[in-house]
């Protein structure tokens, strides 16, 4: 049952727009990664440019938001607390593009023993996300559920550090890889990283936000 009701709802309605926008962004980066790995390299720059139309929508949804708000939905003391939830949202959209972009401009070859912790490194800061999404729809309904699913956030942020800090040394002591393309590919590491790191930061949102709300 919603906590809320009127202009509130209708922009818990957007923030829900755009975490379906946000998900579409990192599941195409997703999409991007496995054509990548495959040696699609037309497919994905196809993909690339997706992520970079999806990303653009999702500010362009983080603004409409921004601007309902600023029009007099919540109570002032809690607007800021939700432009703020929307910025850290759409942030998770930037870290998908920036790492598309990085990728695609690049071109680093993948060396094989990669591959699987490659994608299972996209894979874990996509679920990193999903379980954001979650959390956020909580808030409307539940916020000790929301409590809940941003502490799970924060977990699954931790199994994607895990992956990216593995894949990392898996990088640096490889004999095939040139100190070139080794400097490439921990920044691109990083920006996957980013996408969990980012989800994470809004989950802390979420937490504070809950925790004012329960009083």
């Amino acid at each position: 049952m919603s906590l809320f009701g009127g202009k509130e709802n209708d922009v818990f309605e957007a923030i829900d727009r755009h975490l379906n926008v946000v998900y579409e962004t990192v599941k195409t980066f997703e999409k991007l990664i496995e054509a990548y790995l495959n040696g699609d390299f037309e497919r994905a720059k196809e993909l690339e440019e997706e992520v970079g139309t999806l990303e653009s929508e999702a500010d362009k949804l983080r603004r409409s938001i921004e601007l309902m708000l600023y029009e007099g939905a919540f109570l002032p003391a809690s607007r800021g607390d939700y432009v703020r939830l929307s910025e850290l949202i759409d942030q998770v959209a930037d870290a998908a593009e920036s790492a598309a972009h990085t990728l695609i401009l690049a071109k680093p070859k993948v060396p094989g023993e990669l591959k699987n912790d490659l994608m299972n490194l996209v894979r874990e800061s996509v679920k990193t996300y999903e379980k954001l999404m979650e959390a956020v729809k909580a808030l409307n309904r539940d916020v000790d559920k929301a409590i809940e699913l941003a502490k799970e956030t924060e977990d699954l942020e931790e199994n994607a550090d895990e992956v990216e800090y593995r894949l990392k040394g898996m990088v640096f002591e490889s004999e095939t890889i040139t100190t070139y393309a080794k400097l490439i590919w921990n920044q691109i590491l990083t920006k996957i990283g980013d996408i969990a790191d980012r989800a994470e930061d809004a989950s802390d949102q979420v937490m504070l936000m809950a925790i004012k709300r329960r009083g």
